[in-house]
């Protein structure tokens, strides 16, 4: 079943609708038009642009939003060590990476008023199919990690939970294969765990930015990405990053996770079945729970997967 909200998935569609030739605002642009009452920012170029949110939602999708998850408050989580402003305002992530097609759709909602929060600022990041993160390339290899030690709360590195029935290479090793890994990056003690604020932004040390990037929510709170199914690293489950920014303030920082029967699924296929050895599923990962699991269906060739956000626009906690 393939559901169409807009479905052009080169095409950027986002707060900044720029014309041709107008050039790149940025995050922190956006960020400024968002707050900003008459919504114009000046771009690279010294243009004047009025950037519009992601486009209309259709009622398939809007139905699927309906038992995605309720308006209780998201659990927030650390940004992890490879969060940086990627500078990248757009729908489709995935540049060069090889995958199974995802379109990822949000909804933010208030957390007390259980309405939908429109112009929010969603950004998404996440590892390519071998575990990389763009902008941090060697330390994903666990050539080195930011920071030294992973913050406070994260996995050691040591297997974790109980595949699937049928998984790819069966039951997890009983110890971290190959040896001990650097610690705080994928391959090793993975980044993650803990509460939010542990981790500072990173600066980039390659100049990739594949699978990041930044949209603005619409009437109904909604924003799209196109992206790849992500991948695994060592002492994490498969997962997505995601901030949301409202007024200029990091509002929530969270994380999306996946159904392990569909990991499993998609794992056995090119490029993921190469990649071996995964040790982490989500009934042991630490930052995992059950209101983090994206809805997922069937899209085409790839999948469609939903999940609300409730976040506190006034900060107050509830």
């Amino acid at each position: 079943m393939r559901h169409d909200l807009d479905h052009h998935e080169g095409q950027r569609v986002s707060r900044r609708r720029l014309i041709a030739g107008v050039g790149s605002i940025g995050l922190a642009g956006l960020l400024a038009a968002c707050g900003r009452d008459d919504g114009t920012v000046t771009t690279s170029t010294g243009e004047t642009v009025t950037p519009q949110a992601t486009a209309g939602t259709s009622g398939d999708l809007a139905a699927l939003f309906a038992d995605a998850n309720t308006c209780t408050l998201t659990a927030s989580t650390t940004q992890g060590p490879y969060y940086f402003d990627a500078d990248k305002i757009r729908r489709d992530i995935r540049e060069d990476r090889p995958g199974t097609r995802l379109r990822v759709a949000i909804r933010v909602q208030d957390s007390e008023k259980c309405a939908p929060l429109a112009n929010a600022v969603v950004e998404i990041w996440h590892c390519d199919a071998a575990g990389l993160y763009s902008g941090a390339e060697v330390q994903s290899t666990g050539g080195g990690a930011p920071g030294g030690a992973p913050p406070s709360g994260a996995p050691g590195g040591g297997p974790g939970g109980t595949p699937p029935s049928g998984a790819p290479g069966g039951t997890p090793p009983s110890g971290a294969p190959g040896g001990t890994p650097p610690s705080g990056a994928p391959g090793g003690g993975a980044p993650g765990g803990g509460s939010e604020g542990q981790a500072a932004d990173l600066t980039p040390t390659d100049d990739k930015r594949y699978l990041r990037g930044a949209q603005v929510t619409n009437a109904d709170g909604i924003v799209e990405f196109v992206t790849v199914w992500p991948g695994w690293y060592r002492g994490r489950t498969v997962h997505i990053h995601a901030m949301v920014h409202v007024n200029n303030n990091r509002l929530l920082t969270t994380q999306v996770m996946f159904d392990e029967a569909l990991n499993t699924k998609v794992f056995a296929a090119a490029p993921y079945a190469t990649h071996t050895g995964r040790d982490t599923f989500n009934d042991k990962d630490t930052i995992y729970a059950d209101s983090m699991l994206m809805k997922v269906v069937e899209d085409g060739d790839g999948y469609l997967g939903v999940i609300n956000f409730s976040a506190d626009s006034d900060r107050d906690g509830a």
